[in-house]
């Protein structure tokens, strides 16, 4: 009798790893691979890509990574951020799927991948901030000043390595500083006259959006403005610069961030419905200091600067 247990043991052994290994099921996307293991503790593997991935997962989970990156929206007019990546997604329950071919949308089996269309990265890359000042005692002698040293040397090698990458393609101080003063008179006349539709090629998409709300906010406070800013200007110097890359293979897809102080004289006058004087005086000049920070894409043809952020101290 002991003999024939065991017997039955080892069979049903053998019978439980060879459905085990009957579950994996290879399917292919494109070029690449990828093995769908099911059963208790098995997980959903897909194909990986940096720019993105396309993965079915089974019903259980209401809707795909597909429908939720697509539904509803245009391939073509809409950005793939390039950090998505859909990767090792746990099922839900133990049912086996006998799906085994993973289909693209039409727009995708036309070009045969996911392109990425990023107009700007949306954000203001380790903002400009005042660093306190640290004695020469301190810094040298002293843990906390030789971190602080360290960290002023990193910060100062980024800026350096983001401008050498812009000089490569033609990058001269001088002609991006008249470009960059060039832009900073021009959008503060468009803010003062409220002219929302000309501001718009001058920032990027999020810097329109609070510029916009910043002049519904002063045309309920003033009905009209006068600004002037008084030539030559005080100051104009660079605070730093910052590369943001989008592509890890490929280190021409960046944008450069560049952060501007401008120090000027400028002339401000707002009034009211009435025409009468609310606030300023156009005949006083008052110092006014400024950081702006500009953009500009490295490998889309015809970019220009931009203004993507304001900064205040």
């Amino acid at each position: 009798m002991a003999l024939v247990r065991r017997f039955q043991t080892v069979r049903s052994l053998l019978k439980t790893a060879g459905s085990r290994e009957s579950s994996s099921l290879p399917f292919r996307i494109g070029n690449e691979f990828s093995l769908i293991q099911i059963g208790d503790d098995f997980r959903f593997g897909c194909w990986r890509s940096y720019h993105s991935s396309l993965c079915h997962v089974p019903e259980a989970h209401g809707k795909s990574v597909y429908s939720r990156l697509y539904e509803g929206h245009n391939v073509n007019t809409h950005l793939l951020r390039s950090t998505m990546i859909a990767e090792s997604l746990p099922f839900m329950n133990e049912k086996r799927s006998a799906t085994t071919q993973v289909k693209a949308p039409p727009q995708l089996q036309k070009t045969g991948a996911v392109r990425v269309s990023m107009v700007s990265p949306g954000f203001v890359y380790e903002p400009y901030a005042l660093r306190e000042k640290i004695s020469i005692w301190r810094r040298c002698f002293t843990r906390s000043g030789w971190r602080r040293t360290k960290e002023d040397f990193i910060r100062e090698l980024r800026s350096a390595y983001a401008i050498a990458k812009l000089r490569k393609t033609g990058y001269s101080k001088n002609t991006f500083y008249i470009e960059a003063l060039e832009l900073y008179k021009q959008i503060n006349i468009q803010m003062a006259n409220g002219e929302k539709k000309t501001i718009r090629k001058n920032v990027t998409e999020r810097m329109y959006s609070a510029l916009k709300n910043e002049i519904k906010q002063r045309e309920a406070m003033w009905d009209g403005v006068y600004w002037e800013m008084v030539e030559p200007v005080v100051k104009i110097r660079t605070l730093q610069a910052r590369l943001i890359g989008i592509d890890r293979t490929d280190l021409k897809k960046a944008f450069i961030q560049l952060t501007l102080e401008f120090l000027t004289k400028q002339k401000f006058e707002a009034y009211d419905a009435k025409g009468n004087v609310a606030a300023g005086d156009k005949n006083k000049e008052v110092l006014v200091r400024d950081i702006w920070v500009f953009e500009k894409s490295l490998f889309h043809t015809g970019a220009y600067w931009r203004l993507c952020g304001r900064i205040k101290l």
